[in-house]
């Protein structure tokens, strides 16, 4: 198989994907109350197997999965992600006790994973931790500060928590730890956010953690979130190739069955090329995607530039296309309840979390300046 093709089977999953978004996740979702996680939504992806899928099959089998379920169901996607997101390090680089004892929550949906890397201060600049892991002379280490803008907080059950175990060094002195949300003085709070699931902020007051909580090893754990983040940075994009593809379709039939100055919108060459160029940047994007997932697959030395490449054409591309399609269906789009209304509001943010478009930019020179020569 080539990166830019898929095979009949990867075609017919595809489609099976959209048929369970469609049919059986997409009213848990309508059930969920915004701003909270959707635990029955969760569970009903773990029974039919996706989220033991995320730990079972590759990066492009994720990307497929992710842009199937946002074509019809974006809530359900995001859960999804989220799952992979918060627990993947563990999968990755976690210890065997720690496998054993939160995966198989996570692979049925009813234990509720998150990723806390962003703080009040650290954002794009990752290395920049604050969250300061200072050594018990009992055990361990106690976590102290505070972590912001962290998907399903303060709701999940355990967290990927990334912490500064020597001040001074950057991204070397980074550890993770895998953090259950019952460890005293670990509390939280919801954000009210734009997105319809939870985000919140965390507060560690001085909470414990000890050698049996450490994901990877002491201070490598920059090395986790970043690994991490080559895998789901594509995926991300496939996100928004899902969106931006519901996008199009939308547009298409509105445009094929409007009537509009004598004729149908989409006999307007205006219109119509509008629409070709919202199908071109949409496939380009899909390809790009295909690409960084299978250099994954592959072990490709390139993942980080590809990985941010994919992120970066793929959800600006998404964000031109829904903004396109919002404008050819004029004043209904922006109605509530509307399927663009809901893109709208869902398009944006993948443009900033798990790197801004800026950071993906910076990403892609520094690789490409990596093979150059100095003279």
């Amino acid at each position: 198989m080539t990166a830019f093709s898929l095979d009949p089977a990867q075609t017919a999953w595809r489609a099976e994907l959209r048929g369970w978004a469609e049919q059986r996740l997409r009213p848990l979702a309508e059930k969920g109350e915004p701003g909270h996680v959707n635990r029955a939504l969760v569970v009903e992806l773990g029974r039919l197997g996706l989220l033991d899928r995320l730990f079972s099959s590759g990066a492009l089998d994720l990307c497929l999965m992710r842009e199937s379920l946002a074509y019809a169901c974006t809530e359900a996607e995001t859960a999804l992600a989220l799952q992979g997101l918060g627990a993947h390090p563990v999968y990755a680089h976690g210890t065997g006790a720690q496998r054993d004892r939160w995966l198989p929550g996570v692979r049925s949906g009813t234990t509720v994973a998150a990723f806390a890397l962003t703080e009040p201060d650290a954002g794009s600049d990752a290395a920049a931790l604050t969250l300061t892991a200072e050594p018990d002379p009992a055990d361990g280490w106690r976590l102290t500060g505070e972590k912001c803008w962290i998907s399903n907080a303060p709701e999940a059950d355990f967290y990927t928590v990334f912490a500064r175990t020597t001040p001074g060094s950057g991204a070397r002195g980074v550890t993770a730890f895998l953090v259950p949300a019952d460890r005293p003085g670990l509390t939280g709070s919801p954000l009210d956010m734009l997105s319809p699931h939870a985000i919140g902020t965390l507060g560690f007051d001085s909470v414990p953690v000890t050698a049996d909580d450490v994901i990877g090893e002491p201070d490598r754990g920059f090395r986790v979130a970043m690994s991490t983040l080559n895998l789901f940075r594509p995926s991300v994009g496939a996100f928004a190739v899902g969106m931006a593809q519901a996008a199009l379709d939308a547009t298409l039939a509105h445009t094929a069955g409007r009537d509009a100055f004598g004729g149908k919108l989409k006999d307007l060459q205006a219109v119509s090329h509008q629409v070709a160029e919202m199908a071109l940047r949409t496939e380009a994007a899909r390809l790009m995607v295909y690409a960084a997932a299978a250099a994954y697959d592959e072990g490709a030395p390139d993942v980080p530039r590809r990985a941010a490449m994919a992120k970066l054409l793929a959800t600006e591309t998404a964000q031109y296309v829904v903004d396109a399609a919002v404008q050819l269906h004029g004043a209904r789009a922006l109605r509530r309840g509307h399927l663009l209304e809901h893109l709208y509001r869902e398009v944006r943010a993948p443009r900033i979390y798990e790197g801004a478009s800026e950071v993906q930019r910076g990403i892609i020179a520094k690789e490409l300046y990596a093979t150059v020569e100095a003279p």
